[in-house]
């Protein structure tokens, strides 16, 4: 009788732990989804891409005069990023999330009272700005729902969710180009307004949910001791990487129409598939990076990517055939897609009492897609696009070098 007794409690006990492992897995889904719709908002920053080429087309402007566009966007990671992660040890990661989505919405606002330079200019800060907010602090919120060691696989999925706004936007910008919209009237331009709908949608469903967010040990770091951890090597070189990675991004991102408009003389409107081409392929990598980064080691993973970017670069040079330079194209796209969650989970678990201070070095790494498309812009005035195509090697292979540097212990 006391043996039945006791395996019956034994029994209540087992069902009872199931019961909490279920419900607290229920819970981290829906906890996950409104932070995978703000990784959708995050990847507005990608639209600037195609944004402006269609802003070039209509002033008129040379390569060199639109790369300040993407330049402008990412130039504001350097500013805000490091002081984002300052302002999380104040007053949180998902208040700093939420603040980040309303000056996303009053950047895509902007555009569809016009599409006039300096307008583009400021809405194109503002985005910038917003991103620099969300990117600091939304990487490091997803830390307080799931495990240390999902970390990686949840951020690529999250990175997936990125890339989907990501491909979408040269979509919508050309639909809206060709299709006659009389109740808007805006063009291509009607891809704000779509996107600020989503976004608002993301402020409500956040602000509704409930994210308990561990506290930092010791004092909230200053500037200096913030900015100090880059002497940290290891740091200093996730840090490098990043600014490769996006680099890369933003230069296939807006320098791959113009080479297919170089070398086989197509229109914008039909060029701009090579940038959707481009992230349907960061996308497809992402998706399988979240469950591919479960099974072998990040090292592996991220090597694999660095030698599809190379080869693809190679090719770019060499190859005079369309159907070969979207293969190029499509290979730069699945080879970094894993890059960033790769470096960003190594950058916060390398040094895990300083998540935000670390955060926001790595996304002030972001910067790097001002610089390569400013290099690339003077790059491709002087020689063509095959300079542009020179500047993004140089980032391909540092990572290269980055690959030897991970620790399989993460």
């Amino acid at each position: 009788m006391r043996n039945g007794i006791i395996i019956l409690r034994l029994g209540s006990i087992k069902y009872e732990l199931k019961n909490k492992v279920m419900n607290n897995t229920k819970s981290i889904y829906l906890k996950l989804i409104p932070l995978m719709l703000c990784f959708f908002a995050m990847g507005f920053v990608d639209l600037v891409g195609i944004a402006s080429n269609y802003v070039q087309a209509d002033l008129n402007l040379s390569d060199a005069k639109a790369n300040i566009f993407p330049s402008l966007v990412f130039f504001w990671f350097l500013i805000f990023s490091v002081p984002t992660g300052m302002l999380m040890n104040k007053i949180g990661r998902k208040k700093t999330v939420l603040l980040s989505l309303l000056v996303t919405i009053v950047s895509l606002l902007l555009p569809i009272f016009g599409d006039g330079y300096i307008l583009m200019l400021i809405a194109f800060s503002l985005l910038g700005i917003g991103n620099a907010l969300m990117q600091t602090s939304l990487n490091p919120l997803l830390s307080n729902i799931v495990n240390p060691d999902k970390l990686a696989s949840n951020l690529t999925f999250g990175q997936f969710i990125k890339a989907i706004a990501s491909f979408l936007a040269p979509y919508l910008a050309m639909w809206g180009a060709i299709q006659a919209i009389p109740t808007l009237g805006l063009g291509w331009r009607v891809l704000f307004p779509i996107y600020m709908i989503i976004a608002i949608v993301a402020i409500f469903l956040l602000n509704a949910t409930s994210i308990v967010e561990e506290k930092e040990e010791g004092k909230p770091s200053t500037y200096a001791q913030c900015f100090g951890l880059l002497g940290k090597s290891f740091v200093l070189l996730c840090f490098i990487g990043i600014m490769c990675h996006v680099g890369i991004d933003v230069g296939t991102n807006t320098t791959a129409p113009k080479i297919l408009m170089e070398r086989f003389g197509l229109t914008l409107s039909d060029a701009g598939f090579a940038t959707s081409l481009y992230f349907i392929f960061r996308t497809l990598g992402c998706l399988t990076g979240s469950f591919i980064l479960q099974k072998i080691e990040a090292k592996i993973f991220f090597g694999i990517g660095v030698i599809c970017m190379l080869s693809a670069m190679i090719g770019l040079f060499i190859f005079q055939s369309i159907t070969l330079i979207y293969i190029c194209i499509a290979l730069i796209g699945f080879g970094n897609s894993n890059i960033f969650p790769i470096i960003f989970s190594q950058a916060l678990l390398a040094m895990p009492n300083k998540k935000n201070e670390v955060s926001g070095l790595m996304i002030m790494g972001l910067f790097g897609g001002t610089i390569f498309p400013l290099a690339m812009g003077v790059a491709s005035d002087a020689i063509g696009q095959n300079g542009a195509i020179a500047v993004m090697t140089i980032g391909v292979i540092y990572l290269l070098f980055y690959m030897f540097k991970i620790r399989k212990d993460h």
